[in-house]
């Protein structure tokens, strides 16, 4: 397992869904979103029409995102950033479509910079977000650690997503440990069936309360690993749910 500066087992695990297919193309997954007793430890799930918003409103994507939030789970808008590339007017834009027409509890910034150098445009499209949209839930989406003044900026930091064999020998950055683990979220795929309670060990151990862990690869180019429901879905909640032991 890897090293950490974390909490162990402190840590209360739920999952963020980082980007399921739309509901059209993957109905089975998200009705298992909102089974009873299924969703239950579920912090959010991410939104993600046509990589944004879409051109115009979803009815599949309206009905599955009311259904979530009828049982008390955060939609999020996905906003790709493009690493600071993305304008920042059409950043904006589909931030209004996402809260006009799912009603976006708040966003994903995805492909999000993460050096020092980027604070100010990270600090200025978080500060614009939370105008047009009251008490939004922002997530950065570095995918590793970032410069820790990111930390101040927004409710939570995706500071792990890749690997599973990359991920049992991840480093956690030492300045994480003055924050909750809240903060943090770790998206890990290729984790096989046999080593879900060692991930939510490194989890825990690194202080990280929202995870999302899958059994599929990205050795297909054409599906990406977040899109399909781990094939272990219920295995996994049930193993959060009842924690896991060192």
């Amino acid at each position: 397992m890897g090293s950490g500066t974390g909490t162990g087992t402190g840590v209360r695990t739920g999952f963020g869904a980082p980007g399921l297919a739309h509901p059209l193309l993957a109905p089975a997954e998200w009705n298992a979103l909102t089974r009873p007793g299924g969703a239950s430890p579920l912090h959010w799930v991410v939104l993600n029409v046509a990589n944004g918003p879409g051109v115009q409103p979803d009815p599949s994507c309206l009905e599955a995102a009311g259904r979530l939030r009828n049982a008390g789970v955060r939609i999020l808008g996905h906003l790709d950033s493009a690493y600071g590339l993305r304008d920042f007017g059409r950043l904006i834009s589909d931030a209004h479509r996402f809260i006009d027409w799912y009603q976006a509890d708040g966003f994903l910034l995805d492909r999000c910079p993460a050096d020092r150098a980027a604070l100010p445009a990270v600090r200025r499209a978080v500060h614009t977000l939370r105008v047009i949209r009251d008490d939004a839930h922002i997530v950065l989406g570095h995918g590793t650690h970032p410069h820790p003044g990111h930390a101040d900026i927004a409710d939570q930091l995706v500071t792990f997503s890749g690997a599973w064999h990359d991920y049992r020998w991840s480093q956690v950055a030492e300045w994480t440990v003055d924050h909750p683990p809240e903060r943090f979220c770790h998206f890990v795929h290729g984790v096989p069936r046999p080593h879900v309670a060692e991930a939510l060990r490194i989890a825990r151990w690194q202080g990280a309360a929202t995870v999302w862990f899958t059994d599929r690869t990205d050795r297909d180019s054409r599906i990406n690993p977040w899109e399909p429901l781990p094939g272990y879905w219920d295995d996994v909640v049930s193993q959060a749910g009842m924690g896991v032991s060192e």
